[in-house]
């Protein structure tokens, strides 16, 4: 029996664009419950003490093992991996032969000569492909995510601790033995007498010490017994347990724009790639949703520059997509911006969505995050002209006001900017079964914060009907 692949998933329905909108389906799934206590006091632990969140089940964590690694790495990563090795940590990015944007994941050094790449599964499935095609000397083992917090097989735990307090916290939890662990390093510990490893880095806000972070982990048959002193450390300092609707947004703080559409659905050279990947897969069940409509599947495709990463590109090594990128290296390109709705536009939209009859009524938002596809693109317009999409979006109490997170023409990426983003389907889209009628709504923006997954940001404003 022939198992179907994505290249035979986008021949039977002709084009990348209507199989993303005719998949069933919604936004990218957390199997955790959805709150521990309530969604509006996890966002705020995170501000005032801290928030444990469980990324046990979610991600997908390859492991890469072998004499070749560093020559994998630097064939498809843009970054630079002179030093890069054990105890290290890396936003691993990578883009296609024409330049355009593959996927980001977390590159873990667990030793100089093997790492795991951690994250949504485009580029994890990407690297691994390559490394087994491409005559690397290189062991890929997968640690598949998980579709419930039941299911067996995962070899890893994973928490994640955000907040002023994290530190104090772990401290405790590990009897002192907490090292000092620099920035997008890290450091090994023992917690309830197991040995634990955790990265330093920040999922809310920019790195310091009112943002302060760790990703611990370890072998999954420790994960409850850890879990367990976590919590128990945790209850002096008043930290809360995030659950899944928390955690998905956590990026209006980071500034990471998470989920974009892989720039994989049209090159020839990657025929081999879609004859690989499964038409069950992530790249090829995800939901393509939002205002922004083209048949085109690559109007959805986007540059490092989009999304905050050029200062990530390291010109002094050759990469899959070096060429490309140097061309159009001094082009203008989109800037990543953070954007405050205006209360009244939102107001109107929740009151549309409960009382207005079938034909008129918005999409009711589902809080705190609204994206209701996995990869969510609404237009953004000022006059009759696109000036650029905007992505995740949501409330968040920390900042008292609905946001989103945006790419802009730089003509238009400056404070106090006045954008109109329209939110929700076009009717151009009503084959997809995520189409409800459209929210447009006036905002200003906001700064993102930037980290090792975030960069800097304008302010502006968007609007709605």
């Amino acid at each position: 029996m022939t198992t179907e692949s994505l290249q035979d998933k986008l021949a039977r329905h002709g084009d990348a664009v209507g199989m993303l909108r005719a998949n069933k389906g919604g936004s990218y799934p957390f199997p955790v419950p959805r709150e521990h206590t309530n969604w509006r006091d996890e966002q705020e632990a995170w501000r005032t003490t801290a928030t444990l969140f469980d990324q046990s089940h979610h991600m997908t964590d390859i492991y890469f093992k072998g004499p070749d690694i560093h020559r994998l790495l630097a064939d498809f990563g843009v970054n630079s991996f002179a030093t890069f090795g054990r105890n290290k940590g890396k936003q691993f990015v990578a883009v296609n032969e024409e330049g355009d944007f593959i996927g980001d994941a977390i590159l873990f050094g667990l030793e100089d000569d093997e790492f795991s790449l951690v994250g949504t599964p485009t580029l994890p499935n990407w690297i691994a492909y390559n490394a087994e095609t491409g005559g690397y000397d290189v062991e890929v083992r997968r640690d598949e995510r998980s579709a419930s917090v039941e299911q067996e097989g995962r070899s890893t735990y994973r928490y994640q601790i955000q907040g002023p307090l994290a530190l104090k916290i772990i401290e405790k939890a590990s009897g002192g033995t907490l090292p000092d662990i620099r920035f997008f390093n890290i450091g090994e510990f023992t917690i309830a007498g197991t040995p634990v490893r955790a990265l330093n880095h920040t999922m809310t806000g920019v790195p310091g010490e009112e943002f302060t972070g760790l990703e611990m982990w370890g072998p999954i048959e420790h994960g409850q017994r850890v879990l367990a002193a976590i919590v128990e450390a945790g209850e002096e300092f008043g930290m809360r347990r995030g659950g899944a609707l928390s955690y998905a947004s956590t990026t209006l703080e980071s500034g990471w724009i998470g989920l974009p559409v892989p720039a994989i659905y049209t090159a020839p050279s990657l025929k081999a790639y879609r004859e690989h990947l499964p038409a069950t897969g992530y790249e090829a069940a995800s939901t393509l949703g939002g205002s922004f409509f083209s048949t085109d599947i690559e109007d959805y495709y986007l540059s490092p520059w989009d999304l905050g990463y050029g200062r990530l590109i390291h010109w002094e090594h050759d990469f899959l997509g070096r060429d490309a990128l140097l061309r159009r290296k001094d082009e203008s390109h989109r800037v990543k911006v953070g954007l405050a709705w205006q209360r009244e536009d939102v107001s109107e939209a929740f009151l549309s969505a409960l009382f207005a009859d079938d034909d008129n009524r918005t999409r009711y938002f589902e809080l705190p995050s609204i994206p209701f596809s996995t990869f969510q693109y609404d237009s953004v317009r000022v006059g009759d002209r696109l000036v650029g999409v905007s992505t995740r979006a949501g409330y968040n109490t920390n900042l008292r006001d609905f946001a989103s997170l945006a790419m802009l023409d730089e003509s238009v990426a400056r404070v106090g900017a006045e954008v109109v983003v329209t939110w929700g389907s076009t009717t151009v889209a009503r084959r997809s079964p995520t189409w409800r009628s459209t929210f447009p709504s006036r905002s200003g923006q906001r700064s993102p914060g930037s980290s090792e997954r975030g960069g800097a940001a304008g302010r502006g404003r968007r609007r709605g009907r």
